[in-house]
């Protein structure tokens, strides 16, 4: 039997990465939401907040979102600001899909980010700008979140392992 579950939680916390590392250690597919809105537009999110604005790019995100928890099975890691959108938080709840949050403390997500080219969300201050969204996006996050795993000063491998042992524990 396929696992299906959804990882969130702020940038440079590792979704996409843990997310994967799950995927492979439960046997499933795994799917990036900000790796499905460039399937579907053929362009990079980057490019699509820079020259559309973030409110397009969400609506975008959330159309890409709620056609995968359609039809998906398998682990789907959410862009940092997917819970923003009221349709992403009542389709989480509506399929009642597993959802992981992981968290990092502040001074561990600008390490792990870096440079912010990438992500002009972040442009500017990055530390300043990242307990804007923490501030902003934590309880969104707490309201969809099913278990949460704090990936401070750990490897992927060993929160992959944290999430498929608490996945389990929830599961039973």
């Amino acid at each position: 039997m396929a696992v299906w579950l959804v990882v969130v939680g702020l940038p440079g916390v590792g979704k996409s990465s843990v997310g994967a590392a799950v995927a492979a250690r439960l046997d499933v597919p795994f799917a990036d939401s900000d790796d499905l809105v460039q399937e579907m537009t053929g362009r990079p999110v980057g490019d699509i907040i820079a020259s559309d604005g973030e409110a397009s790019f969400r609506e975008l995100e959330a159309t890409a979102i709620l056609d995968t928890l359609l039809d998906f099975d398998g682990v789907l890691a959410l862009g940092g600001g997917a819970v923003t959108t009221a349709s992403v938080r009542e389709e989480l709840a509506n399929v009642a899909v597993p959802v992981v949050l992981l968290t990092a403390t502040p001074t561990e997500l600008v390490d792990r980010i870096g440079n912010t080219q990438h992500r002009p969300l972040l442009a500017g201050d990055t530390a300043s700008r990242l307990e804007e969204l923490a501030e902003r996006r934590d309880p969104f996050y707490r309201e969809v979140a099913t278990l949460t795993v704090d990936t401070s000063q750990l490897g992927v491998e060993a929160v992959a392992e944290e999430v498929v042992r608490r996945l389990r524990q929830v599961q039973e």
